[in-house]
C-alpha cells in the first residue's frame, strides 16, 4: 500500500539502504516517513533524504502493527500453490508491484526431498536492474518466506541475470497497476 505517513521511531531499528541494499541502523528518534507497506516489510525516507527498507518484523518501532497471515486462507491448496502465494508478498522496496507481477521471477518449483521428510523450493529470480544492491535483500525475503510454507524445508533461491529483465515481462495487471497501459 502506498502511503505517506509521517513517524517517529521508538527504538533502533536495522534497516537496508535502497538502492545498494547496505545495512543501516537507523536510530531512536529518528523521524522517516513511511512511503510503502507491502509484503510485510515496510520503506522509509529518512529525514536526510535517502530511502531504506524496515523488515515487518520491526513495525513496532515505526509505530504499526505487524501483519498477521489468515491461516485459513491456505486451506486445500498445494505447497507449491503456497510457493507462489508467498512469492507474491515480496516487493521491490521502490515499486509497489509483487515481484511475480513484475515478471521477476523465472522459476518456482516445489520438490519432495530425498529423505522424503518435507519438500524443497527452488526459486529464480532477476531484479529489474543488474546494478540493484537489493539482489541479497530480496532473496532473504523470498527464502525466509518459502520456509515459512507448511512442508517447505528447503528453499534454494538464487538471483540470475539471464535472460535480463525487460517491462515486457510484467503481468498486465503490474502494467496498469503502474500506468504503462
Amino acid at each position: 500500500m502506498r502511503m505517506n505517513k509521517q513517524t517517529v521511531l521508538t527504538r533502533d531499528v536495522a534497516a537496508a539502504e535502497i538502492p545498494s541494499g547496505i545495512p543501516i541502523t537507523l536510530k531512536t528518534g529518528d523521524a522517516v516517513a513511511i512511503t510503502q507497506s507491502l509484503g510485510g516489510s515496510y520503506t522509509v525516507l529518512t529525514g536526510t533524504g535517502y530511502m531504506a527498507r524496515v523488515d515487518g518484523k520491526d513495525a513496532d518501532a515505526l509505530g504499526e502493527e505487524m501483519a498477521v497471515r489468515d491461516p485459513n486462507a491456505d486451506a486445500g491448496k498445494t505447497t507449491q500453490e503456497l510457493a507462489w502465494d508467498q512469492l507474491k508478498t515480496c516487493f521491490d522496496p521502490e515499486i509497489p508491484v509483487n515481484i511475480v507481477d513484475l515478471g521477476l521471477v523465472y522459476k518456482c518449483e516445489v520438490t519432495p526431498m530425498p529423505e522424503g521428510e518435507g519438500e524443497k523450493a527452488e526459486v529464480r529470480f532477476t531484479l529489474t536492474a543488474p546494478g540493484c544492491g537489493m539482489g541479497d535483500v530480496l532473496r532473504e525475503d523470498v527464502k525466509g518466506k518459502l520456509l515459512a510454507v507448511p512442508g517447505i524445508k528447503e528453499a534454494d533461491v538464487q538471483v540470475i541475470f539471464d535472460p535480463p529483465w525487460s517491462m515486457g515481462m510484467m503481468s498486465e495487471a503490474a502494467k496498469l497497476q503502474m500506468g504503462i497501459l
